[in-house]
């Protein structure tokens, strides 16, 4: 078998590969790089050794038994027989659904959350995105800290489960999502300085010193990072990724890296003959993140949209700390420009940020389906103190309001695991560092982030105990009983009239008209055909529609048809979708 490395540094590069060393000799027609044969086999374990040093895993590991600083394993793609026949499913017309593995179920494991698969066939929706799976210190984490962009973590139960899970969603009719992170590694487990110039000091970023998108050596560091996504796609069968905070890829080269991705998969995606798609978490609102590279923007497919998220979670909450600043002045109407417009800030003046930001969109190039809207993720819950839901604070017609928002706006929509049921479980922060140092740093920088924003140390969960993220975990008991059952049978019904109504669906950000009442805390909203009331305040309103032949959809409440005069009286914390022709 062929083994190969980049290691443009080094003098010697010795292959260690079932506990027989040999070197590698330099390959001539690539600069850098290391090349050598030694017998193996799917499973066995190589890792390589630089100029005599210790022996690393692969930076291009497939598989990582004994976690990241183990030894690699060999894996042949090829053991695995496929079940599934499936053509792939696009972007245009998704309902997303944000999963994290780790605490979908109690066992935590790829295996244990495929058997619950069926649940979201059922609710309706038509992917699952997976956070990070790339391996990471100990057993229990969110994955943002992953290393080794080829492998997956092993207590989720390594690259095989993965291929069990991708194809039971396949048969399912569930297309997969992978969220991948490509703007730092590690710390922990990160052995990548020791082979070359993978990060640089000529950007630094909230986690140190930037991966190396543009200084000398980038071109392998991109091809790096562009191998590791196209073998998601290609090997394991995922049908998108979600790109980690965009914003946060330092690079000054002319042809950006998201670009470059964005391209090698497009022709991957006519190679294999699956739509392919790539999302990008930003908050650059730029629009050229999301405009065709033929148009001279970047070529990702969809942002997330934070925000839709910041307005409705003030109009809801009432919350104003921090970045929620600028949209609670007047929320109803910060909800209004970003259904109308997709983003809040598009160039005027951003007081969290003490500057303008953003640029406008082109409603009639950007399609409505390219920006994700959501109530909940797991940033949104998990990085509040204690981790808690909207559920923990909102009545369940509020959740409906909420719900209805997300899934009737003329975005993708996307689900964080445990809303459709209104979960009880909170969704806090934990980790399991294996360094007992960086643990305490985690924990102390913890209590420190939130102490500066008035909780008592002693409030904030303890990131390294495991009863954090045992208290993440789903109680999958919940959706049998009220007020869950009732919350659930509601986001069912709201997706089936998304997948039913082809004005939900309709791309065409201008054709989205809103009415508001600040002060009686209601808005309104018309797709084509379809009407959608919420009313968010304490006593029930009377919302204009017009006069016109009226088909309730969907009620949280009972409602009437509008009187004489086009009034819908909707009841207090409720909502309801129609059709009005």
């Amino acid at each position: 078998m062929q083994f190969e490395v980049w290691a443009p540094q080094a003098d010697r590069v010795t292959l260690h590969c079932d506990g027989v060393a040999g070197a590698l000799e330099r390959d001539p027609r690539r600069p850098g790089w290391w090349a050598g044969e030694a017998d193996a086999e799917d499973g066995t374990r190589y890792g390589f050794a630089v100029d005599d040093g210790p022996v690393l895993p692969d930076p291009r590991s497939r598989r990582q038994p004994d976690g990241p600083d183990g030894l690699s394993a060999v894996v042949d793609h090829t053991v695995y027989a496929w079940d599934a026949v499936w053509p792939g499913r696009a972007l245009p017309g998704a309902v997303l659904y944000e999963l994290h593995v780790g605490t979908y179920t109690p066992e935590g494991t790829l295996d244990a959350a495929a058997e619950r698969l069926e649940h979201l066939r059922e609710l309706g929706v038509t992917h699952v995105e997976l956070m990070p799976l790339c391996p990471f210190p100990g057993r229990h984490g969110w994955g943002y800290e992953g290393v080794s962009l080829w492998a997956v973590h092993e207590p989720y139960g390594g690259p095989e489960a993965l291929k069990r899970f991708v194809d039971r969603a396949h048969r399912l009719g569930l297309g997969v999502v992978l969220d991948v992170v490509h703007n730092h590694l590690g710390p922990s487990g990160n052995h990548l300085p020791a082979f070359g110039p993978y990060f640089t000091e000529t950007h630094h970023t909230p986690w140190g010193a930037a991966v190396n998108l543009d200084a000398p050596g980038s071109d392998e560091v991109r091809a790096y990072l562009v191998g590791s996504a196209l073998a998601w796609l290609r090997d394991y069968r995922i049908d998108g990724l979600r790109l980690d905070a965009v914003h946060a890829l330092c690079d000054t080269r002319a042809c950006h890296f998201l670009e470059e991705l964005s391209a090698a998969v497009a022709a991957l995606a006519a190679e294999s003959g699956r739509p392919l798609f790539l999302v990008g978490e930003s908050d650059l609102n730029d629009p050229r993140v999301i405009t065709a590279r033929a148009e001279h923007g970047l070529g990702l497919d969809a942002q997330w949209n934070d925000d839709f998220h910041h307005a409705l979670h003030t109009a809801l909450t009432g919350e104003s700390q921090g970045y929620y600043a600028d949209f609670a002045r007047a929320p109803l109407s910060a909800v209004a420009k970003t259904l109308t417009g997709g983003y809040f800030h598009d160039g005027a003046y951003s007081s969290f940020r003490g500057r303008r930001h953003g640029r406008p969109l082109d409603r009639a190039r950007v399609a409505g389906h390219r920006l994700l809207g959501y109530s909940q993720t797991h940033d949104q819950i998990g990085n509040r103190a204690q981790g808690d839901r909207l559920s923990a604070v909102l009545s369940p017609g509020l959740l409906a309001c909420a719900a209805t928002l997300t899934l009737t706006a003329p975005f993708t929509p996307m689900l964080f695991m445990g809303e459709e049921w209104a979960a009880g479980t909170p969704w806090q922060f934990f980790t399991d560092h294996t360094d007992p140092e960086l643990a305490e740093a985690v924990r102390r920088g913890r209590r420190r982030e939130f102490a500066a924003h008035g909780w008592a140390e002693e409030d904030v969960p303890d990131p390294q105990d495991p009863a954090t993220r045992d208290r993440s975990c789903l109680d999958w008991s919940e959706p049998e009983r009220e007020p869950h059952a009732r919350v659930l049978a509601w986001y069912r019904r709201l997706i089936a009239l998304r997948h039913e109504q082809p004005d939900l669906t309709d791309p065409d950000l201008s054709d989205t008209k809103v009415a508001f009442d600040e002060e009686a805390r209601w808005l309104a909203f018309r797709r084509g055909d379809v009407r959608v009331a919420v009313n968010l305040g304490q006593e029930a309103a009377a919302i204009p529609l017009g006069t016109g032949r009226v088909e309730v959809l969907a009620a949280w409440d009972t409602v009437t048809a509008p009187d004489a005069y086009g009034l819908l009286r909707v009841p207090a914390a409720s909502c309801v979708v129609l059709t009005q022709t």
